[in-house]
């Protein structure tokens, strides 16, 4: 269980989102965040829109129809989410 499911529980965008926070300043496409999140393709499809709405998570595209993310760090939303998830981790690790 990671920092964020043990405050908030287990939800798919909350795992959406601890991966990206992890893994922030990689780009990534749908089906990596859903392999490595342990998600499917559509629940991540269906969780990443509130994060795109939010500017949390920017959007790109890789040829004609893979579409790309990466965690948005210049939004101050994104990095007040970062302070917070790294002062968490470094609480709940005491």
């Amino acid at each position: 269980m990671n920092e964020l499911e043990k405050i908030f529980g287990k939800n798919a965008q909350l795992i959406v989102l601890d991966y990206l926070i992890k893994n922030r300043g990689t780009t990534t496409y749908l089906s990596g965040i859903a392999e490595e999140a342990g998600l499917s393709h559509s629940s991540v499809a269906r969780v990443i829109e509130p994060l795109l709405e939010m500017n949390i998570v920017k959007e790109g595209k890789m040829g004609k129809q893979i579409r790309t993310f990466t965690l948005n760090e210049d939004s101050e939303v994104t990095k007040l989410l970062i302070r917070f998830y790294d002062d968490l981790s470094k609480v709940l690790r005491d």
